[in-house]
This record gives structure tokens, sequence and C-alpha cells, in this order.
């Protein structure tokens, strides 16, 4: 049975224009910041090469977390940019893939650090990681603010996870739905009168 949305004196999305369309937050703006501290500092220390970490944010839904993350680390690191796309405006990815804008920098011998969002089915980013891994970085690791267990349909072990959820659709901290939801500071879950 599909939760309704909240009463409007406790509607998560009203204050940030987004009345009667979520249903309830499911990581507050807090616990979102506590967790990219954590992550940034476990990265950190697992870094070995003189070279600083290049951190892949997947566009778009990474940017959020991966400038966060970025202001985070306790020691240098640099950024670039992928695009790729596999939903469209659906809500389950489609597993077929295609890059959007590509690398600006040369990863060869680099330790590269994909910076995500979300793994939901693993199809985009397993096929991401094989991509990359063909480029001849020295490492390559996977920090991923939200991961969908029951979703997955790939083998994939990313090596930093934030946050186990459930399969629900969810939106904010530059997750979206249609472009919408990015700019919510924390992770809520999304009406399915917003998207059925």
């Amino acid at each position: 049975m599909e939760a309704a949305p909240p009463p409007a004196e406790q509607d998560p999305g009203a204050p940030h224009g987004y009345p009667g369309e979520l249903v309830s937050v499911l990581i507050d703006q807090e616990t979102v910041q506590a967790k990219v501290r954590e992550l940034a500092a476990a990265v950190a220390a697992d870094h070995t090469l003189d070279t600083p970490p290049l951190l892949v944010c997947v566009l778009k839904g990474a940017v959020m977390f991966t400038t966060d993350f970025a202001r985070a680390m306790p020691i240098p690191s640099e950024m670039d940019f992928m695009a790729i796309s596999s939903y469209g405006s659906a809500t389950t990815s489609s597993g077929v893939v295609r890059i959007l804008k590509d690398l600006n920098s040369d990863i060869t011998d680099r330790r590269v650090v994909i910076v995500e969002d979300i793994i939901d089915s693993g199809l985009t980013l397993s096929w991401l990681l094989k991509n990359l891994q063909s480029r001849g970085p020295a490492a390559i690791d996977v920090v991923t603010l939200l991961r969908k267990p029951e979703a997955v349909k790939v083998p994939l072990e990313p090596r930093y996870v934030g946050f186990d959820i459930p399969t629900e659709f969810v939106v904010g901290y530059g997750l979206d739905y249609a472009e919408r939801y990015r700019d919510l500071p924390f992770v809520g879950l999304l009406g399915a009168h917003m998207y059925a």
C-alpha cells in the first residue's frame, strides 16, 4: 500500500518549493554531511601514491556529493567529469550506456576514484569501470553515497559505501526525477503519485 503524502505542516518538500511531492526524508542533511566527511577521510587514508587522487564525478547526479566530498578530503585531490546516460527520464536504468561527456584527463598510472551518487542496478557503473580500466590507471576505487542492494543486477563491490537503502525511488542531494529535486539538501522518498 502506498504511503500518503504527509500533512502540510510536516511536508519535507514544502520549504524547498515541492509541496505535496515527497513522502518523507530518508536521510537528513546533517546525516548526509557526516557520512560525506567519513567517506572522504577513508578514501584519503587509503591513498598511497604521490599524485593526488583523481575524483571522477559522474554527472549530473553526483555533482553535489563530489563537491562536498572534495572539500571534506584532508588531502589534495583533482576533479574531472563524465556524463553518461542510461536513464532518460525513466525511474529504472535501461542498461544501455552512452558517453555524453568524456574525461579531459589522462588517467594512466593515476588513482581514480569514481564518485557516484547511487548504485541501483549497477549496470552503468559496471560498464564505466571496464571503460576506465582499459585506460591504464594505477587503481580504480568507487565511492558511492547510496546503494540499493536488492536492485543490483551485476557483481559489484564498491570499496566505499555511504548508506544501503531500500528500492524506493529517492531524490535530493543531486538525485533527480526528470531534472527536478537535485537541489534538496537531503535524500527523500518521492511520492509515487509524482511518477506513476
